[in-house]
């Protein structure tokens, strides 16, 4: 691992499976908890189409507080080619 990257911690890895196994969860919260998951101690990175949907949850004022948790998480992994920001 190098500086610049990131690993789904521990914390955030248990509050994917919470999130995941709660009975009703949205579409949303199971995609970023998906991603969360798929990240955990893999070289994996998160994609631009799951960079975007998180952006969007930490910009919704409505959206739960694991979800917006997660989103930060993913957001933070998104893997930036030649050095800019990930298309919004």
């Amino acid at each position: 691992m190098t500086a610049h990257d990131k690993a789904t911690s521990d914390r955030i890895a248990h509050l994917a499976a919470l999130v995941l196994k709660r009975k009703p969860v949205s579409e949303t919260e199971k995609e970023l908890a998906g991603s969360a998951l798929a990240q955990h101690h893999t070289n994996k990175h998160t994609s631009a189409r799951i960079g975007k949907v998180a952006g969007h949850v930490l910009g919704d004022s409505h959206a739960c507080a694991e979800a917006r948790e997660l989103a930060g998480s993913v957001l933070s992994q998104v893997r930036k080619l030649g050095g800019g920001s990930p298309e919004r």
